[in-house]
């Protein structure tokens, strides 16, 4: 029952947050759990149940291979229908060689790949260890490169089809460990899912959701500062918003290091806030101005059609370009503190609202505090 109701949760989850990939991975673990429990749960002492275990050894890493490889499309529309397309194709050979009890096909895929007494002796067949390592590099890969929750559920995922094929035959197993990768990918949906709510995919900063809920648990003292690049419709008007969208991450990534335990977050559009918790305005002007200071030198490469989209290589080659290839952003901040003159966090942020605008009236780049 409780992999059924596991299965249930996760399955109206990834519904819900238009994950097709979890949808997919969850409806083969609970097929996989229902056969194995319906055709095994006596042992491998049948033909039916020999055929059963080796068809679901290769697809089942199979499919988890190929999902592991597959981009995020959603549940609905052509690429969904073409997925789901080639899961009923798998299903009916599936299907058909069960009502014939042929185990040609699946004795022949799930036969030895290297003839040796190590291998003869493993508990799963060699092609389902051979294609969930497959998987698990590709997972690997993926985590890597993007980080992402859902990719380290498909990782528990794969050891768990390790451990269910390697014994078949104790229906506990099958119980524990499919109800355990359910949940481990409902988990990394609600992971993910926050991810998403609470932070902006532009920069990596966390987003203005987070700020709002950030407030509501200051303390009586701390300081918020408000920063704005400069000039940041001329970068649009005259380069386009790729180049834009660069500017952006730029002062992001020099946002993420500010000092002084200063707590960045995108505000909106070209605006962020830097909070102070636990600081006065004046505690927290230094560590403002080293990231002034910090934005202005930096010389930003802008990107052209034969600029290497690799950030690693970029920075690399970012003494080849040439002068008039290079860019250089500003901002302007204004900054306030707690007090009677600002109630609420609300307020503040509207102190240094207008402290920011006296900053950009006073020739930009510089840091305004609020008197």
């Amino acid at each position: 029952m409780a992999p059924y109701l596991s299965a249930s949760v996760a399955f109206a989850s990834a519904y819900h947050f238009k994950r097709g990939r979890v949808c997919l991975i969850i409806f083969l673990t609970i097929l996989a759990y229902y056969l194995l429990t319906h055709y095994i749960n006596s042992g491998l002492t049948t033909p039916k149940a020999w055929l059963v275990y080796k068809a679901l050894a290769v697809l089942l890493p199979f499919n988890l291979l190929v999902i592991t490889l597959m981009r995020e499309k959603g549940i609905s529309g052509s690429c969904a229908r073409i997925r789901l397309l080639f899961l009923f194709a798998q299903f009916s050979v599936f299907a058909i060689t069960m009502h014939i009890g042929s185990q040609t096909l699946w004795n022949g895929l799930a036969r030895p790949i290297v003839q040796t007494t190590f291998a003869a002796n493993l508990p799963i067949p060699q092609i389902s260890i051979s294609l969930l390592f497959l998987a698990l590099l590709v997972i690997f890969w993926k985590i890597w490169h993007q980080s992402n929750p859902i990719e380290g559920a498909l990782f528990g995922v794969a050891i768990a089809f390790i451990i269910i094929f390697s014994l078949p035959e104790r229906p506990f197993v099958s119980t524990v460990f499919s109800s355990a990768a359910n949940l481990m990918l409902v988990f990394a949906i609600i992971q993910d899912s926050h991810h998403m709510a609470f932070c902006d995919e532009l920069t990596g900063l966390p987003s203005r959701r987070a700020l709002n809920e950030l407030l509501r648990g200051l303390g009586s003292r701390y300081a918020i500062a408000m920063v704005d690049v400069d000039h940041f419709k001329r970068f649009n008007d005259n380069y386009g918003h790729d180049v834009g969208d660069q500017v952006l991450k730029v002062v992001a990534s020099r946002l993420m290091a500010v000092s002084g335990g200063g707590r960045p977050f995108r505000y909106g559009g070209e605006e962020f806030t830097v909070v102070f918790s636990g600081k006065g305005a004046k505690d927290a002007l230094p560590h403002l101005e080293k990231l002034r200071k910090s934005i202005e030198e930096y010389k930003m490469a802008l990107r052209s059609d034969d600029r290497p989209k690799d950030n690693t290589v970029g920075e690399k080659n970012r003494m080849k370009h040439q002068s008039n290839q290079e860019a250089s952003v500003t901002v302007s901040i204004g900054v306030v503190e707690s007090g009677t003159r600002y109630a609420t966090p609300e307020e503040a942020i509207k102190g240094a609202d207008a402290a920011l605008y006296k900053a950009k009236n006073a020739g930009r780049n510089q840091v305004c505090l609020s008197k």
